[in-house]
């Protein structure tokens, strides 16, 4: 059986994090996010709170008069859910960068199937890596990300280290990792059932592992096999994405903002190659090309191109680009960001033409160069091959 790579992702303190990004004089203070607490004697709950605050020990849901309490000194924010929908767009816009296999949880949290395209970054650590670079990066934001055969195991791993934690389980290590943990750490395993197994002395997942099925079963019913499975390691859900692909993108921040000319077009071929080589392995073919640039400011604006003809390849997704940066107004800014998006697929998978009498013989050779090149990226890596335009000192 393939090799599973399921990553978990959660943002850190989500709401608190952002008004801390937004507020620099709110940076290093104990941030309640959401309702009024009016001296102590306010209705509602703590949405979010900062780490900061909770070395107070006030929590999510805890009443927002027990919070002020706890610390009145402390910074109390109405819930701006606009504000943070905005930026969970802009997350899960990152996301689906890496994979188009993404399972939203919540706006701040979600499971990714990394198994099919981690190759394409390095592998599957190198991706989680640059999953959290990417949005310290372009977000100022921090995320804490497990790694694992499984849903469970990946949702447990990304608590263990927060804030900014990256916890691998490896599939042989499994049950060293879950054995020594309370058993309310496995997702489902609510207090009524925490009482009756710490009853006959279970309060581990090891423990959990070891016990019977069938005396789990008579005590819990169906629920309890799916405990001792969970317990074993056994977790084969999977990933549900929401619908099928409808783009593919990447981005990329520069360190420094710039208008020099060889580093933007380097960086839109660099751009063009990997979303191409994206579309390649999902075995799709984009209609529309779609420019993405960021300047000085954070102003940004998308510049869109249809294309005469469905496309996969580097050098056409690159024209179109550079067509698109070509006829767009800087304004004499610099860029900050540079995005390529792909979309308006179409059907079916471009390797079909290589068997279509009617295919062009032309495109059959790109087609099979193209084939050559991502297999020599699969196995050696992204850097393994690139065109000049996007090797630092050339246009």
């Amino acid at each position: 059986m393939p090799a599973r790579y399921i990553v978990h992702i959660d943002m850190d303190a989500f709401f608190a994090a952002v008004e801390q990004r937004d507020h620099p004089e709110f940076k290093g203070k104990p941030v309640m996010v959401g309702s009024d607490p009016k001296g102590g004697r306010g209705r509602g709950v703590v949405a979010t709170c900062s780490y900061e605050a909770r070395r107070f020990g006030i929590h999510s849901a805890m009443p927002i008069s027990i919070a002020y309490n706890k610390c009145p000194q402390g910074v109390f924010l109405p819930v701006d859910m606009e504000k943070y929908l905005n930026v969970s767009e802009e997350i899960f816009t990152i996301l689906n960068d890496f994979t188009p296999d993404v399972e939203p949880i919540s706006v701040d949290e979600a499971f990714l199937d990394i198994s099919q395209t981690h190759q394409l970054f390095g592998g599957a650590l190198e991706t989680c890596r640059q999953i959290k670079a990417r949005i310290k990066k372009e977000l100022n934001l921090t995320a804490s990300i497990g790694l694992a055969p499984t849903k469970m195991a990946a949702k447990i791993a990304s608590d263990l280290k927060k804030p900014d934690g990256l916890v691998e389980v490896q599939p042989e290590h499994m049950q060293e990792f879950l054995r020594p943990l309370n058993i309310r750490k496995i997702s489902g395993l609510g207090e009524k059932t925490e009482i009756i197994l710490n009853r006959i002395g279970i309060t581990t997942i090891g423990q959990l592992a070891d016990a019977s099925p069938a005396k789990l079963t008579t005590l819990l019913g169906a629920n309890g096999y799916q405990l001792h499975q969970l317990a074993q390691g056994i977790n084969p859900r999977e990933v549900q994405t929401r619908g099928e692909v409808k783009s593919i993108s990447n981005e990329t921040t520069f360190d420094q903002d710039t208008s020099e000319r060889t580093v933007i077009n380097r960086t839109l071929m660099r751009l063009s190659e990997k979303v191409a080589g994206r579309l390649r392995h999902h075995r799709l073919k984009a209609r529309t090309i779609t420019l993405k640039i960021r300047l000085t400011g954070f102003a940004t604006y998308t510049r869109a191109l249809t294309l005469d003809a469905p496309t996969s390849f580097d050098d056409a997704v690159y024209r179109a680009v550079k067509k698109l940066y070509s006829d767009f107004d800087c304004r004499g800014k610099k860029i900050r960001l540079l995005g390529v998006k792909a979309s308006n697929f179409s059907a079916p998978a471009v390797q079909a033409e290589l068997f279509n009498n009617a295919a062009k013989p032309v495109d059959a050779r790109a087609e099979k160069l193209h084939q050559a090149i991502d297999k020599l990226k699969s196995k050696f890596g992204d850097d393994a091959i690139c065109r000049g335009t996007s090797i630092k000192g050339r246009s």
